[in-house]
């Protein structure tokens, strides 16, 4: 029987990311996922892009993972945020020595970086292309049976599987959920003028409209897109043209990047939103989209899901010292008390932005454009905002300072 401190049913961007952090604190892990390497780290598996903040980009250097990433990321130097391409704006941008806000990656390159560390951790067993047939907790410990017909045995399981978790409904744990009637189209474009390290959101009625720096290649200067539109409006933007859809982007720009195109695969991806009442049961714990699942609009969704895997080493780093299970009921109430109140108010905070952003009409326009350069003009406020961005609000795990826990 195969035997280690923590099951991870996952072993997507927050799942390798946590079994790599608890090798790098001494503590054994066994990762399951069904998934084939080859298929999700190639360029064509979905072509999403995320902005990784600043305290997460301080986690995975301390647990030796940038340094796989070198050349691969584009800093994140200002967000402006604008209600269309009326007047009435909001800039963010670092203090001097503060350093980027963040950095894009395209998740491929997280994928390879973080699953690779993983590969490489002599405590992180990395089981891909294989499945828990079963899964047993109780008052001793966690078992599960695998596809490839081994027996696993550890103190803690850890649900890592994303949106639609398995182990989040096996063990009844009630989600808050709907969909939006919007699709996120994800592609990268070229443009005639260079970004600047600069993230736009663009809010226009109909969804928000994100333009993410990428690194420049080859071709020129490149950003990822996050185009949200309406359900009824997906498969049509899907069939356009290249030049079709370009000239439909450009609208939406105003020109400011000049010429656009070529133009790089599209994707589409549903949006909606969960949040679990409870992330915590009986020898289980939930990270990631497994808890929680939000909208694209702040860019905070893989952000929020480091934050759960700096909270939850910290917890069990501790509770290791004191000579406690991992599974302990009390370990896990703090990882429960931690990070609930961060998720539930991130993810409050952006579906009233979806639905503040999205009510059409002239007199909400005008109070969003009002809104905008007001706080744009209030130092404190903006300052919270751009603390949130960082990933730098609240009780701050020790991972996200950049100090092992």
């Amino acid at each position: 029987m195969i035997q280690a401190e923590l099951l991870i049913l996952g072993g997507g961007l927050v799942g390798s990311a946590l079994a790599v952090a608890l090798d790098r604190h001494g503590i054994s892990s066994i990762v399951i996922d069904p998934a084939d390497p080859e298929t999700i780290l190639a360029a064509a598996h979905d072509g999403r892009a995320s902005a990784i903040a600043a305290a997460p980009m301080r986690m995975l250097d301390a647990i030796g993972v940038t340094g796989r990433l070198e050349g691969q990321g584009c800093p994140i130097e200002s967000i402006r945020v604008s209600d269309g391409l009326a007047p009435g704006k909001l800039d963010f941008e670092p203090q001097e020595g503060e350093g980027a806000l963040g950095t894009m990656f395209e998740n491929r390159h997280l994928r390879t970086a973080l699953m690779a560390a993983a590969g490489e951790a002599p405590r992180a067993d990395i089981r891909m292309k294989t499945r828990a047939l079963s899964v047993a907790r109780d008052g001793h410990g966690v078992t599960a049976t695998l596809s490839s017909g081994e027996t696993v045995r550890a103190r803690l399981l850890i649900g890592a599987e994303g949106r639609n978790s398995p182990t989040r409904d096996a063990a009844h744990l009630r989600s808050a959920r709907w969909t939006y009637d919007h699709s996120a189209i994800v592609t990268s474009l070229h443009h005639e003028y260079p970004h600047e390290n600069t993230a736009f959101e663009i809010f226009y009625p109909q969804g928000p409209f994100a333009i993410l720096p990428l690194v420049d290649d080859a071709a020129g200067h490149r950003s990822a897109i996050v185009w949200s539109v309406k359900r009824a409006e997906e498969a049509g933007m899907m069939k356009l043209s290249e030049r079709g859809f370009l000239a439909e982007a450009e609208k939406k720009m105003g020109g400011f990047l000049g010429r656009l195109g070529p133009l790089g695969p599209r994707f589409s991806h549903p949006l909606g939103f969960h949040h679990a009442a409870r992330i915590t049961a009986e020898r289980l714990a939930l990270v990631g989209d497994a808890a929680h699942g939000i909208h694209p609009i702040a860019g905070q969704g893989v952000n929020v899901g480091f934050r759960d895997v700096a909270a939850l080493v910290e917890v069990l780093v501790e509770g290791k010292r004191l000579g406690m299970d991992p599974g302990d009921p009390q370990l896990l109430a703090r990882y429960e008390r931690w990070r609930s109140l961060d998720t539930f108010m991130v993810s409050v905070a952006t579906d009233a932005l979806t639905h503040l952003f999205g009510m059409p009409g002239r007199l909400p326009n005008a109070a969003r454009r009002f809104g905008l350069s007001a706080v744009d003009k209030v130092p404190t406020l903006k300052n919270w905002f751009m603390a949130e961005a960082r990933g730098e609000g609240g009780n701050v795990p020790r991972l996200l300072a950049g100090e092992m826990a």
